[in-house]
């Protein structure tokens, strides 16, 4: 299947920008190409080249994530404990925010530019294939990964999962967190079509958690797993959980009973991705990493990961979020209502052109008092002229800013020490005000 570039894949020109000299016959520039090429959902070329590289996918255990959200926020707590237990964790994630280099990390540490060149120069010579961008990046992790001698790697998944390139990886554990309606056009325009896409990250003989609910999609879950004869387990049934005084929580299951636990993580939401990073953390114990209580609450206390409800100033308070569809979208209000207090509330919205923005500006309607609609740093944003049309249902006070920086500029300057500015709709609009704030502010 070939579909153009989009969320999860692709990302514009200034984001893939690498800093320093980047000659034509640099391996960096070659990778940099290919982010103006077509996507193809489909493993046979990258199982093709992997066979010519003697699949240094199969040289360490893994672990896929998928869902509709908090794919990330789960790897990256997972990858934190195991790596606080003792092993060597490579950590594969997309998009990135600022640097190409987050995708790829062993142990928290992003990949070393003169690697990135080195790998990407290795997979460019070996190659035969007309990969994509998403394919070439999934190979070189996979090779990082086996030159640094791992022991596990974490993958996340970047679109749907049957066809997603890092599901050439056998995986000792599959997580898949929620399944709701994201990228129908690719996968599917009903539930059970993206269920059955996102289960094919499967293992066989291997194990599944998720915290999806509906009964639909759980049902499909499950038949897969029967059918892959892989175990299956729920958060809400097999694995429980309950909010503690402090912001903790408490996780039974898997024969584990852990309590105070630090979800990381700020929003009510993060403890299912908590619990289900927990739990495939727990799972893998079975497949000889072993990591004791103590260094589970450490690693899962100590976990980063920006872009998702983070604060990158206060007073006025600015608020960076990531959500890119409506699961998201409530989500963040339900944290703006529980976690934050505020005079105002300016909300500066950008989308690429498949979200379903209706949907998430109705959501943000009740909370919001002023609207900014900017575009992300995509080719594949949407317009906000085209925004503001559906906006005007629901805003009084919206107006058109294209440029995020000055969008954010013009937030700042009007508001007022105690209210919020929130910016969210896209990690590609995220992306583009951290950086404003890196290099604008100081703040990294």
């Amino acid at each position: 299947m070939v579909i153009q570039p989009a969320h999860g894949f692709f990302v514009s020109s200034r984001q893939h920008r690498i800093d320093g000299a980047v000659t034509p016959m640099d391996p960096l520039a070659y990778l940099g190409d290919l982010s103006s090429r077509p996507i193809r959902l489909g493993l046979a070329p990258l199982r093709r080249l992997l066979v010519r590289m003697k699949h240094p996918e199969k040289k360490y255990a893994s672990m896929i994530i998928g869902g509709t959200n908090g794919k990330g926020s789960i790897a990256a707590m997972a990858a934190a404990m195991l790596t606080a237990g003792g092993f060597r964790v490579g950590l594969y994630t997309s998009p990135h925010l600022l640097d190409i280099r987050e995708r790829i990390r062993i142990d928290g540490r992003m990949i070393a530019m003169k690697d990135l060149r080195a790998c990407a120069g290795e997979i460019k010579r070996r190659l035969q294939e007309d990969l994509s961008y998403f394919e070439f990046l999934t190979a070189l992790a996979f090779h990082y990964f086996d030159q640094q001698r791992v022991n596990v790697s974490v993958l996340e998944v970047g679109m749907g999962g049957r066809l997603d390139a890092t599901n050439v990886a056998d995986p000792a554990v599959s997580v898949i967190s929620n399944i709701s309606l994201d990228h129908r056009q690719y996968l599917g325009m009903k539930i059970e079509q993206i269920a059955r896409e996102k289960s094919g990250i499967i293992g066989s003989g291997g194990c599944c958690l998720t915290a999806a609910r509906q009964k639909q999609v759980v049902g499909i879950l499950e038949e897969a797993c029967q059918k892959k004869q892989s175990r299956f387990f729920r958060v809400g049934d097999e694995i429980k959980t309950r909010r503690q005084a402090g912001g903790g929580f408490s996780f039974r299951g898997l024969g584990k009973r852990y309590d105070h636990l630090c979800c990381p993580l700020r929003g009510r939401h993060q403890i299912d991705n908590a619990a289900l990073a927990v739990g495939a953390v727990v799972l893998l114990a079975g497949h000889g990493f072993v990591v004791e209580e103590e260094a589970i609450r450490r690693g899962l206390r100590e976990t980063q990961w920006e872009g998702r409800l983070e604060t990158l100033r206060e007073r006025p308070t600015v608020l960076v979020d990531g959500a890119h569809n409506p699961a998201g979208i409530s989500s963040l209000c339900a944290a703006l209502k529980d976690e934050f207090c505020y005079r105002r509330l300016t909300v500066v919205f950008g989308v690429l052109e498949d979200k379903d923005h209706r949907t998430m500006l109705k959501r943000l309607a009740p909370l919001a008092d002023r609207l900014i609609l900017t575009r992300p740093e995509s080719e594949r944003s949407l317009s906000p002229a085209v925004i503001l049309q559906a906006a005007r249902q629901y805003y009084r006070c919206a107006e058109v800013i294209e440029q995020p920086e000055q969008a954010l500029r013009v937030a700042l300057t009007t508001a007022d020490p105690d209210d919020l500015i929130c910016v969210t709709g896209s990690l590609y609009l995220v992306g583009a005000v951290k950086r404003f704030f890196k290099e604008r502010c100081g703040v990294s």
